[in-house]
Parts: C-alpha cells; sequence; structure tokens
C-alpha cells in the first residue's frame, strides 16, 4: 500500500516523508479508529521527534487525497477511519472504543431520506452509541 500512497502524496503536491506513510500504515492497520493523540503515542518511541502537529496536518493531508475518513463520534477530538466506504460505527459510552457495523443497508435509508427531503444526498456519517459487550459486566441495573 505504500507505492499507493507514495504516489497519491507525489500526484497532488505533498511531500512524502517517513512520518506521512508511518502514520498512514499505522492507520491502515488498526480497527481501533484512533485520535491524532492516539497515532502520536503509538508512533513516538519510533519518531521521537515528531510533532502532534505533524499527525494532525497529516491527517488533513490524507483526508484531502481520499485516503482517511474523519469521525465525530460525539467526542472531544475527531477519530480516523482508513477505511473510506461509507459505513456506520459504533461507540461505547463508557471505554469510548469505536468499532465499524457491518452488514446494514444504509443505501437504502440514504434513498428514503433523500426521497423524503427531495435533498441531493451529498455525503452522511452514521453513529451509534452504546454499552460494548466488555463494559456491559460492569453495569448496575
Amino acid at each position: 500500500m505504500e507505492i499507493c500512497i507514495t504516489s497519491l502524496l507525489r500526484d497532488k503536491g505533498f511531500k512524502v516523508t517517513p512520518q506521512r506513510l508511518a502514520i498512514y500504515n499505522m492507520l491502515s492497520s488498526t480497527k481501533s479508529h484512533p485520535n491524532a493523540e492516539m497515532i502520536f503515542s503509538e508512533l513516538q518511541e519510533m519518531y521521537p521527534t515528531m510533532s502532534l502537529a505533524t499527525v494532525y496536518k497529516t491527517m488533513e493531508i490524507l483526508k484531502e487525497i481520499g485516503l482517511v475518513q474523519v469521525l465525530n463520534a460525539g467526542e472531544d477530538s475527531f477519530r480516523y477511519d482508513a477505511v473510506t466506504t461509507n459505513h456506520p460505527h459504533v461507540r461505547c459510552t463508557e471505554c469510548g472504543q469505536v468499532e465499524d457495523v457491518h452488514g446494514i443497508d444504509i443505501d437504502a435509508f440514504v434513498d428514503q431520506v433523500s426521497q423524503g427531503t427531495n435533498y441531493k444526498i451529498m455525503g452522511q456519517q452514521f453513529y451509534f452509541h452504546g454499552i460494548c459487550p466488555n463494559c456491559q459486566p460492569k453495569q448496575t441495573n
């Protein structure tokens, strides 16, 4: 995948740096939907001179060239997803974990919204909130 990101960055006029490649590789190899601080912490040991600002700037670039999806799951910071196809997410209100939701026909729902409002829908994001299986036993009823 590194060849693809390298070409995309160059084609769009951006420098190809080891930090940018590492940020994208880290993001594309996880399903945890990290925020910038999580990415920074994960890569800090390998790239001690990299700043948090570098992570934010790289995420904006990756968004611009279509390699990441920015998620606003109702937290103080954005999460990032290397899977850029439209799909819903679910967030645990206890531990903050964010996961992809599979097997839902969102196209039918988007068509319903479009037909019901006469809007030409240009994009959407679906977020569900709940308590993950790991946190459910900790709940008192």
